[in-house]
């Protein structure tokens, strides 16, 4: 498992050093043709891990219940971020892996109810999850790479 929180990290690092230069404004520009921005792309990432594998395991997701609401599956942009609001967003992306890992280590992903997701897989236990949540965050990295192409 070790490789998949590496996995993790680096995805994050990657998605980091895309909103490297980025004005607040330009994070939160939906382009044409897109559903959503940067900004709740990257939010979007805090609020899927913690669902995938800490709400779905039975325990409290480490991300606000507000930040949950405005960026899980189905919700698009309704938030505008202040470049604060913004900088802790960024440090959960950053911060939640470690965290991750050492509770995973810990062993308190005990339970989990399995999971169909849009995709076709279906998740049956955390170890599935946490591989998935990499597959999930490299599609939105790709997002966010195509969108800043438009600002």
């Amino acid at each position: 498992m070790k490789e998949q929180f590496d996995v993790l990290r680096k995805s994050r690092e990657l998605v980091i050093k895309e909103l490297e230069g980025l004005t607040l404004a330009e994070i939160h520009k939906t382009p044409e043709g897109f559903k959503n921005n940067i900004a709740w792309n990257v939010a979007h990432l805090v609020v899927t891990q913690q669902l995938l594998h800490y709400k779905l395991s039975g325990l409290n997701p480490l991300c606000p219940d507000d930040l949950i609401e405005a960026h899980k599956k189905g919700t698009s942009p309704t938030k505008t971020f202040t470049e604060e609001e913004f900088e802790e967003v960024k440090e959960l992306l950053v911060g939640l892996p470690d965290t991750l890992e050492e509770d995973f280590n810990a062993g308190i992903f005990e339970h989990y109810t399995e999971y169909p997701t849009s995709t076709g897989f279906v998740l049956s236990a955390i170890e599935n999850a946490i591989s998935f949540n990499n597959f999930h965050e490299g599609i939105h990295y790709g997002i966010i790479r195509s969108i800043k192409k438009f600002l």
